[in-house]
């Protein structure tokens, strides 16, 4: 079961929120609160508020328990641009761009069986038939070919590969 919870027009730049939801992707709810909590990031505000939220969703909606939860994805997203202007030198002006975010953050439930390893089962004997000399013949020089290709797919025909001395010295001039 997945619990999905969103924050739109969230006024932090998406490319530093992502900074922080890479870290808590794939832990379990429990522990991601707590990377939250402990990091010196402005990122981790909404984002501690928003998996609060999916955990509240889950307990409320689907009656799952938050110990059997773990983040799944975290999505960031970029929203619209709030655009302002600045006076330059010489009368110009530059643009300032604040970015905006929407999160999406997915919770999967995971539950941690002990499960034995399954016997492999046998399978049936392969059937063995006899091959003929022609048909053994024609089966090497089909892999022959399919070998001498993949080398000329590789190098290209007629081209030798570069040695290491070649790879160190690998610029423009010559």
């Amino acid at each position: 079961m997945e619990v999905t919870a969103r924050l739109h027009y969230a006024r932090m730049a998406p490319r530093k929120t992502r900074l922080v939801a890479n870290m808590i992707k794939g832990l379990p709810a429990t522990e991601a609160l707590v990377q939250l909590r402990h990091l010196p990031k402005r990122a981790t505000l909404p984002l501690e508020k928003l998996l609060r939220s999916a955990i509240a969703n889950a307990k409320h909606n689907f009656s799952l328990d938050e110990k059997n939860l773990r983040v799944k994805s975290a999505l960031v997203d970029g929203g619209p641009m709030l655009k302002r202007s600045r006076s330059r030198a010489f009368g110009r002006v530059a643009m300032i761009r604040k970015r905006t975010s929407h999160i999406t953050l997915v919770l999967d439930e995971f539950v941690p069986t002990k499960m034995k390893p399954k016997k492999a089962k046998k399978a049936a004997a392969p059937v063995i038939r006899e091959a003929s000399l022609a048909e053994i013949k024609e089966i090497q020089r089909e892999e022959k070919s399919a070998v001498s290709r993949a080398a000329d797919r590789e190098t290209g025909p007629g081209q030798r590969q570069p040695g290491f001395v070649r790879r160190l010295f690998n610029r423009k001039s010559v």
